[in-house]
């Protein structure tokens, strides 16, 4: 099944923000991708993503994988308009990078997840042995995603912690830890 920009679009409305359509559309692709090829080749559907945890690392919490890539997303748009109306063009970024970066971050957990016997979701063989960052990065690379948007993809994490991050590298970087701090606390007060 090949899901075009508009049904990528049910997921993640913020990818009709994006200015360049031939960049929105390898947006969608490598969604599109991600999405049939991932959970160990049998592919999710839209509900089975809805479903998964933001993150395997914090527990029992409701926070949902999809949700937090837009809640990143809506936070890197308004950190642009922030830095935009202080700073105005004195800190140049570029929004279409921006906002691809942000939905491209995570895509690759879609190959890295897999479901266990029971249907649970877990961190796959492939997931084990490769890092989202990169099977993201990798699925990018194949669908002709510039590379200024695939250093976001590359850096957002801790493998980027020794790299100069770009600007909306940066501002994503943030608004994702911003997330996932808040998940780690709503993981432990949940144990409490």
């Amino acid at each position: 099944m090949t899901h075009t920009t508009k049904e990528i679009a049910i997921l993640f409305p913020e990818i009709m923000a994006i200015t360049d359509e031939s960049l929105r559309n390898k947006v969608a692709a490598v969604w599109n991708e991600s999405i049939t090829t991932g959970c160990g080749g049998k592919g999710w559907t839209f509900d089975e993503m809805r479903q998964i945890k933001f993150t395997l690392l914090a527990g029992d919490i409701d926070m949902r994988f999809v949700e937090h890539l837009n809640s990143c997303v809506k936070q890197c748009i308004a950190i642009a308009d922030v830095l935009n109306s202080v700073f105005g063009d004195r800190v140049p970024i570029n929004r279409d990078y921006l906002i691809a970066g942000a939905l491209l971050a995570d895509v690759g957990k879609m190959l890295e997840f897999d479901k266990d016997s029971s249907g649970n979701v877990i961190k796959g063989s492939y997931g084990e042995a490769l890092r989202h960052p990169f099977s993201g990065v990798g699925l990018c690379f194949k669908h002709d995603v510039p590379p200024e948007v695939m250093h976001i993809i590359a850096t957002h994490s801790h493998e980027g912690d020794k790299v100069q991050r770009s600007i909306e590298s940066i501002i994503f970087h943030h608004a994702d830890f911003v997330d996932f701090d808040i998940a780690k606390y709503l993981g432990k007060q949940a144990t409490k």
